[in-house]
């Protein structure tokens, strides 16, 4: 059985209780190109979200929706618990 996504506010929710902690992200650019990080996440503002990657000593921030998240085409994942999607 698929799973079903959850709203805006559950996912911006679970976001908020992992602010500060290591996750895993993977997000769709399109024509089957894939971009997929681990970095810090670093604040929920009430549209978007951070995360802050650093790379042989340089930093990026990159944001991304609560929107991006509920339409899969970004994946958050915190100690291998995947957010956006509701567990049955």
């Amino acid at each position: 059985m698929a799973a079903n996504p959850k709203t805006l506010e559950e996912i911006k929710r679970d976001l908020e209780n992992y602010v500060g902690r290591r996750v895993r992200l993977r997000a769709n650019r399109g024509r089957r190109r894939y971009i997929e990080e681990e970095g810090i996440l670093e604040k929920t503002y009430p549209r978007v979200f951070v995360i802050r990657v650093d790379k042989r000593g340089t930093v990026n921030r990159m944001s991304y929706s609560y929107a991006d998240v509920l339409t899969s085409t970004v994946e958050v994942s915190v100690d291998d618990k995947q957010i956006g999607v509701a567990n049955f």
